[in-house]
């Protein structure tokens, strides 16, 4: 029963959810059949930085333990890192997260812009339909001149 304790406390550790965390394991026990909810994680950008640190400076064997440890796919440590070489990443909270409010004129010069390319690919897909019913009205021009030339020749021969 201490395995499955275990076990228990260190699922609420791995899945980090919050709400989870003040349960006791025989809680969770008691609920095995219940859905789970995943939350997605986020991260700061003092621990991204710190995690990069400790995968870079780790020995080769250890950098996946590291990954395991924390949860981590190597999918994220490439992409953290290129957020840090192109300076997205910081240690101060200020740089990179201000936010500007917009201005009216901007909000809708924004709103323009969606709309004139709603209404570029609205003119393209007209075109292209304008296109084809052309092609369609060239053939069926063509049969009908076919069948007149086909109706005076069984009429000729007739008579």
């Amino acid at each position: 029963m201490d395995d499955t304790l275990l076990r228990a406390r260190t699922t609420v550790v791995r899945m980090c959810l919050v709400e989870w965390a003040e349960r006791t394991a025989e809680d969770l026990l008691s609920n095995v059949g219940t859905r789970l909810i995943h939350v997605r994680r986020t991260f700061t950008h003092a621990y991204k930085l710190r995690i990069l640190e400790e995968y870079d400076t780790a020995p080769a064997g250890e950098k996946g333990a590291l990954l395991r440890r924390e949860g981590l796919y190597n999918s994220s440590i490439q992409l953290w890192r290129k957020q840090r070489d192109s300076g997205e990443l910081s240690t101060s909270p200020t740089v990179g997260t201000t936010t500007k409010k917009k201005t009216p004129e901007q909000i809708e010069l924004e709103q323009l812009r969606r709309e004139k390319a709603k209404l570029e690919r609205d003119n393209a897909r007209m075109s292209k339909k304008l296109t084809q019913t052309e092609a369609a009205m060239e053939i069926l021009g063509k049969a009908h001149a076919l069948l007149e030339i086909v109706s005076e020749s069984a009429d000729s021969e007739n008579s």
